[in-house]
């Protein structure tokens, strides 16, 4: 693991996008909203900050990840904003584990959660101060909390079975029935609670639920339970803890100690809101808590077409095998992005266009390619590739250049660098260029040969002449089949002094250009050319088996011929093989001598309708 990277709580010279949750925080710093807050260096009760100094941060955010699954192109989204936001308002953002489950937690996805957050280009780093934290961290405090409320008259200790619970809950007809334990006296049920965390009492035995109103319109309201017995072992406590809070109780109290002020989440905790807001009143009345209170502001999620991003059918396709992993390229995991090609900058980019709304919307996939096509464009360096090949042979080769000669040729790996070569040089700028031979055989890509050609056609066939992108120009001559009258090799002759830089290129034209690779250099590669998962826009909507969605053709793999540039290639490199798309040395299997390429994406939306 590397170590973090700083985070930058500058503000950034260039203009953001305004959004709803900018106006709030900008609306916030004009009013002074949290400019009394206090930061003791370290998350902690009332008290705790009261002893420390004027925040030095002007907001704090938080991504706080439950450690159970690698994060996908949603958490990017929210990574995005959260730690964007904080970058760009002088705050600081927290990477918080909300850890309160003990059951589905693993060490395994904590290691993958701070490598994606540092991989997209933030960090918990902020003045020499580390802000990664836990949620267990906390449990003491959660109990001592929930102790309060319970003496305060706000929470009681209840033995229905989960059905009664669930019955005398009520609907959005009918208001909810109260338990017959709610009028259990303070005392009661604290000696009660007391037993539940002394593993007196069996799983599922008894639940402490909050006392706020079982006639509330917002059913979230109705006596939610906060507390519940729960026996295992967890990742980070052990086995010190046989009952554990509820999310919607362990969450605001989290945002509290750490001197959260805007705590931003997705539309589908709106409906919390109103218990968030509740429980940090109740404990900043005991004075166990800060105020002012964070505020919880809610976006929409991320919906994007061909995708699923439930951690349960993700897990589905894993565990099922009908993906080779976490990390499988065609996987919406931060992993699986990163290893089919995407950049850090082009998600960026990607979350930046599609801004943030309070409406729910579905963005379709093609967006999130334009934005990888977008940053490659400029940075991911050219080659040639053959991924489907067939023979040609310059069958006046060695009369014309000399029996096994192998002419040098070059190309720059950065095209778009020609117009500024000049200027380049002059400043000393390095322009990178590719070498590579041509001799009397090669491999051009089958299709670039017809022996009956349709109209129009433009590249080989017998008696047209083509270019050879780098080379020459040579004219085609016909073919040579085998047994079965498949196509064995074709056959041209090379035209002299047409190379490509030199006077007489353009002394013969033409109205096509092909890629080549030389049989001379040419190095083999296993090309895998993924495409999109799902056939299905929208594969688990309305209730649907999203495994019959499943792209049968979403991953074909063949054996390319590359240019020799490429052979050099590290994984995670980036490249465009003209013609084909923007292809990714593979972090996994890439090795030098066996290289394998995986297609990030290509060159134009071939899904668009």
């Amino acid at each position: 693991m590397s170590t973090p990277t700083p985070a930058n709580t500058a503000v950034p010279e260039t203009v953001k996008p305004s959004n709803f949750l900018r106006q709030i925080i900008e609306h916030d710093l004009e009013k002074g909203t949290y400019a009394s807050r206090r930061w003791a260096g370290s998350p902690g009760d009332a008290a705790h900050h009261a002893a420390g100094q004027p925040d030095p941060a002007k907001i704090r955010t938080r991504f706080p990840p439950e450690p159970n699954g690698y994060l996908h192109i949603g958490h990017a989204k929210s990574i995005c904003i959260n730690f964007g936001l904080a970058r760009d308002y002088g705050g600081v953002c927290h990477l918080r584990f909300d850890d309160t489950n003990p059951e589905k937690e693993d060490t395994e996805y904590v290691n993958s959660i701070k490598d994606a957050v540092q991989w997209l280009g933030f960090g918990w780093i902020n003045g020499g101060e580390s802000n990664l934290y836990q949620a267990s961290d906390y449990f003491d405090f959660m109990y001592r909390a929930a102790e309060y409320l319970i003496e305060a008259g706000h929470a009681y200790v209840d033995e229905q079975t989960a059905e009664q619970m669930r019955i005398n809950r009520g609907d959005f007809g009918k208001p909810g029935v109260d338990s017959p334990f709610r009028t259990r006296t303070p005392a009661e049920n604290l000696a009660r609670f007391r037993e539940m965390r002394n593993g007196l009492h069996e799983d599922g035995s008894m639940v402490l639920r909050a006392r706020i109103d079982m006639a509330s319109p917002n059913i979230n309201m109705r006596d939610p339970a906060i507390y519940r017995i729960r026996r295992a072992t967890h990742h980070n406590t052990g086995d010190t803890w046989c009952i554990y809070p509820m999310y919607t109780y362990a969450h605001p109290i989290e945002d509290a100690l750490e001197q959260i002020t805007h705590s931003l989440c997705t539309l589908e905790f709106e409906d919390q809101r109103p218990f968030y807001d509740w429980l940090l009143e109740r404990l900043i009345e005991g004075g166990l808590l800060a105020s002012p209170p964070p505020r919880q502001y809610e976006f929409a999620r991320l919906n994007l077409t061909y995708v699923i991003t439930s951690k349960r059918k993700l897990a589905q396709l894993v565990y099922d095998h009908k993906v080779s992993g976490w990390d499988d390229p065609r996987m919406p995991t931060i992993v699986g992005l990163r290893r089919r090609g995407y950049t850090p900058a082009s998600i960026q980019t990607f979350v930046e266009r599609i801004g943030v709304t309070k409406s729910d919307s579905w963005i379709d996939y093609s967006t999130l390619e334009g934005c990888l096509r977008e940053d490659l464009e400029l940075k991911a360096h050219r080659g040639m590739a053959v991924l489907n090949p067939v023979k040609l042979v310059l069958t006046n080769w060695d009369a014309v250049m000399g029996a096994g000669h192998l002419e040098p040729c070059s190309l720059p790996a950065l095209p778009h660098h020609n117009h500024e070569a000049t200027q380049g040089a002059a400043e000393g700028v390095e322009i990178p260029v590719r070498h590579f031979t041509i001799g009397k055989e090669l491999w051009i890509e089958r299709e670039d040969f017809e022996e009956m050609p349709p109209k129009g056609y433009k590249r080989l066939f017998p008696g047209n002449k083509v270019r050879l992108k780098g080379g020459y120009v040579i004219e085609c001559t016909g073919c040579t089949k085998d047994a079965g009258g498949n196509i064995t090799e074709v056959l041209a002759t090379v035209v002299p002094g047409t190379k490509s830089g030199t006077p007489g290129a353009d002394s013969v034209k033409v109205k096509a250009a092909i890629t080549w690779v030389a049989v001379a250099d040419g190095v083999s590669a296993e090309v895998r050319m993924y495409d999109r998962l799902f056939l299905d826009a929208h594969p688990d909507a309305g209730g649907k088996d999203f495994i019959e969605s499943l792209n049968p053709n979403s991953l074909k793999v063949v054996t390319a011929i590359v240019e020799p540039s490429l052979a050099n290639a590290k994984p995670d490199d980036k490249f465009q093989f003209e013609r084909h798309g923007y292809f990714v040395a593979d972090r996994v299997d890439h090795a030098a001598g066996k290289p394998v390429f995986n297609l990030a994406v290509g060159l134009k939306d071939s899904w668009g309708k």
